[in-house]
């Protein structure tokens, strides 16, 4: 019996294996970059201010209760009012909201770019998007440079859309295979 060996393709050009550390944090953010994720947008209120920040980190925790986290850098100088805010709203950019993404990457008031009213626990829903949750803080936990927020969902709305998609530092959509 014979041991076969599994090859490569052909098209791969080049493999970089390494140990993330400071001397190779491009190579590492590029390699996690071929990892797709959606694109959302977290509105607060700060003092009766609207803002917002975009972010990839998001994801689903719990089913029973309803659970969800995101991730904010420490390094972002909107950090402490996003990390402490006790209720916020995730919003799920849909694919013609990819200006969307950009405006609050740059800008936390950019909301004169988008339609969005107050909730009733005073936090700014933008309209438009593909889905929206409505959550209450539950805690925080170190994530080296980054927080882990957990929220408890305590709304959520489908809108139905084909939403914004984040791979290899570009903006897309998702193209299903037959």
């Amino acid at each position: 019996m014979t041991n076969k060996i599994n090859r490569l393709p052909t098209s791969v050009k080049k493999v970089i294996e390494f140990a993330p550390g400071a001397e190779n944090s491009r190579q590492y953010r590029n390699a996690l970059g071929n990892f797709g994720t959606g694109v959302t947008v977290v509105t607060i209120a700060d003092e009766g201010i609207p803002l917002g920040i975009t972010v990839n980190s998001f994801a689903s925790v719990s089913l029973d209760p309803a659970l969800v986290l995101w991730s904010p850098a420490k390094s972002s100088s909107r950090y402490t009012q996003f990390e402490s805010a006790q209720h916020y709203a995730i919003h799920v950019l849909d694919f013609s909201q990819a200006n969307l993404a950009t405006e609050f990457a740059l800008n936390a008031q950019s909301f004169e770019h988008c339609i969005w009213q107050w909730s009733d626990k005073g936090v700014p829903l933008i309209a438009n998007t593909v889905a929206r949750f409505e959550c209450e803080r539950v805690t925080s936990h170190d994530g080296g440079d980054h927080s882990i927020v957990i929220g408890e969902v305590k709304r959520a709305t489908d809108f139905g859309g084909e939403p914004l998609i984040f791979v290899g530092g570009k903006f897309g959509r998702f193209a299903g295979v037959a």
